[in-house]
């Protein structure tokens, strides 16, 4: 059921809606669909009543030759009059027929006092042909009364002057159940201008709604974002301003910071430059060997400092990248170095990236993957909405507990702070940085095997291009 509701807010609210509205409109048609059948049987009903009254009339003032007379000229395919000497209707309880009888009173009028039985009930029958009916009357009164319906017999007795009786019967069936074409266009009048005034309506409010996600998207994958201008509803203005000023305000606090951490690390390059030539002069050589390779690592520490700021800091425009190829490249450009890496990038994947940043994060994983793990093995598939980047490596882990907090700025799990075994320890802060300003994740987990699998997770580009309208 999920997969034919609407994507959108706006086609969800208006389906929703319409069903409501079709569902109201059929509720009313099914209460009152009957109610054409019933006024036509009502009426049916008191006209024979009133044509029984007046042939009442006329048989009381005519005499009775003209008897056979008028009862051939009340006659008709529904109803039929007859003067009998007893009542069809030979019991005296006939509340059913009050309407009726009703109506033949009020039509004598109080001059005139009979006595009136009404009996009605409904049957499943077929009306015989009437009695002295004839040719093409015949052939329309049986394609009219055709066939097994539900059709009312209404029997009226009337007791006449002469202390004779006029019998009346009479039977119509319920009228066809028939589309009321009028109403069902008026329904459909009613809920286009209903669909168009609602499309525009929440329009208005998703089309806000959908741009401030779009805004919200970009923002955490460090794109710039112009701010949004305020539409809509006051709420959704006071929202989007909300989020403009948030943005601004992020923007500012990360910048600040990172200007804060590489003026920091530009700065301390000039007292190490002085700390090494001062350390050249020192006479001894095993204390000049170990100042000079402290020196050594803090410089190291700066430039990786450098480097971290660098990665958080916001200045390469993204681009369609196709991730295959880029890929392929890290991979041949860390063998030629001497690395023993292999690749398996058969997938075509289209991914947004800051290709410079994004090389360096990769860069550091593999190189890590080769350092501590011997060889790394690169495989790239797809996943959902997703391209998953994953180097396994041959060594021999690292402890469970360790495997958020390496992840830590300068943590070494590698105790021997030698330069040839690793660096500051901001390999991996550096790398997760800036895959999370492209909306991706990192993680780690040991195989099973043996070995560190490091897993790199990025948003396709037709995934954030279906945020867009």
């Amino acid at each position: 059921m999920k997969k034919f509701l609407p994507k959108s807010l706006r086609g969800q609210l208006l389906l929703v809606i319409l069903l409501a509205l079709v569902l109201a409109q059929g509720l009313s048609l099914f209460l009152f669909v009957d109610e054409r059948s019933n006024a036509v049987r009502t009426v049916l009903g008191l006209e024979a009543a009133g044509r029984a009254a007046n042939v009442v009339r006329l048989i009381d003032e005519a005499p009775v030759e003209l008897y056979p007379a008028i009862l051939r000229a009340a006659n008709s395919p529904l109803v039929r009059f007859s003067v009998d000497a007893s009542p069809i209707v030979d019991h005296l309880s006939h509340t059913d027929g009050d309407a009726v009888a009703s109506r033949i009173n009020s039509i004598l009028g109080a001059d005139m006092t009979a006595e009136i039985r009404v009996e009605l009930h409904e049957q499943t029958a077929v009306l015989p042909p009437m009695p002295g009916m004839v040719g093409e009357m015949t052939g329309m009164h049986q394609a009219m009364m055709g066939g097994q319906v539900t059709s009312v017999e209404m029997q009226i007795s009337i007791g006449l002057k002469t202390g004779q009786w006029l019998n009346v019967s009479t039977r119509f069936h319920r009228p066809p159940l028939q589309w009321a074409w009028i109403q069902a266009t008026t329904f459909l009048v009613t809920a286009l201008l209903i669909a168009a005034a609602l499309w525009f309506a929440l329009n208005r409010l998703t089309g806000p709604l959908r741009e401030l996600a779009i805004a919200a998207d970009s923002l955490g994958r460090g794109d710039d974002v112009a701010p949004i201008n305020p539409t809509g509803p006051s709420e959704l203005v006071r929202l989007t301003s909300a989020f403009n000023e948030m943005q601004a305000r992020l923007t500012r606090f990360v910048s600040e910071r990172t200007r804060l951490l590489g003026a920091l690390g530009h700065d301390l390059r000039s007292p190490l430059t002085g700390l090494r030539v001062r350390a050249e002069m020192v006479e001894d050589d095993e204390t000049r060997d170990r100042l000079i390779a402290t020196i050594i690592e803090m410089q190291e520490m700066v430039d990786s400092t450098l480097d971290f700021a660098h990665g958080m800091a916001v200045t390469e425009p993204v681009q369609n990248v196709q991730l295959s190829n880029f890929v392929g490249t890290l991979v041949n450009e860390v063998s030629e170095t001497g690395g023993d890496v292999t690749a398996e990038t058969k997938p075509d994947l289209m991914v947004r990236l800051r290709p410079n940043a994004m090389r360096r994060a990769l860069r550091n994983v593999i190189e890590n993957a080769v350092r501590y793990g011997k060889r790394a093995d690169v495989r790239l598939e797809k996943s959902g909405s997703e391209a998953r980047i994953t180097v396994l490596d041959h060594g021999t882990g690292i402890p469970e507990a360790d495997i958020e907090r390496v992840f830590d700025p300068f943590v070494r799990l590698e105790e021997s702070r030698s330069r040839d075994t690793g660096g500051a320890g901001l390999g991996l802060s550096i790398a997760r940085t800036i895959i999370h300003a492209h909306g991706g994740e990192i993680s780690l987990a040991n195989q099973p095997g043996g070995g560190l699998a490091v897993t790199v997770t990025l948003p396709l580009a037709e995934a954030i291009e279906e945020l867009k309208p």
